[in-house]
C-alpha cells in the first residue's frame, strides 16, 4: 500500500490533512495534538507525528527522538492546560492493543480523576500500555535499523 493510500485510510492522517474533525490543541510542522474523543480524565490528549508511523514497534534507535519530542510537547501541554507534571499519565498502547494504527502518545491529566476502568486501560507496566521511558528502553534494546 502506498503512503498516499495509507493516509487516506488512517483517521489520524485525515486529521493531519484537515479531512476529519478534531479538537486541535497544538500543531507544528512535525506534530499535531488533539483531544481524545473518549477521554479517560478531564484532559486526555493525543499527540501524533504528521508522518504516518504505524506504532511504537515501527520506531528504531535512530527515531527515538520522535518519542522524546512527543513527550516534550505533552509536558508543555499539561502545563498550558493548568495541569501539573506530578498528576498526569503518559504512554503508548502496545500493539496489537492500539485502536488506531498511527503512532500516538496519550497524555492524561489529572490522573486522580481517572475512573477505575481508565486506570486499568492506561496502566503503565502492563503488556498493553507503556510509558515513554519503557518504550524508549524497548526500542534501544530491540530495534536498530532505520524506518
Amino acid at each position: 500500500m502506498s503512503v498516499v493510500q495509507q493516509s487516506l485510510k488512517c483517521v489520524f492522517c485525515q486529521i493531519c490533512q484537515g479531512l476529519a474533525p478534531a479538537s486541535i490543541v497544538h500543531q507544528d510542522l512535525k506534530y499535531l495534538a488533539f483531544r481524545d474523543i473518549k477521554p479517560a480524565s478531564k484532559n486526555h490528549l493525543l499527540i501524533i507525528p504528521r508522518e504516518h508511523i504505524t506504532d511504537v514497534k515501527s520506531l528504531t534507535v535512530e527515531t527515538v527522538k520522535i518519542v522524546e519530542e512527543m513527550v516534550e510537547i505533552g509536558q508543555q501541554l499539561v502545563k498550558e492546560h493548568l495541569g501539573t507534571l506530578v498528576d498526569y499519565r503518559m504512554g503508548f498502547h502496545w500493539p496489537p492493543f492500539n485502536s488506531v494504527k498511527h503512532l500516538h502518545l496519550h497524555v492524561i491529566f489529572p490522573e486522580q480523576s481517572m475512573s477505575f476502568i481508565g486506570r486499568q486501560v492506561f496502566r503503565p507496566g502492563t503488556f498493553y500500555f507503556a510509558t515513554p521511558e519503557t518504550t524508549i528502553d524497548w526500542i534501544k534494546k530491540h530495534r536498530s535499523s532505520s524506518l
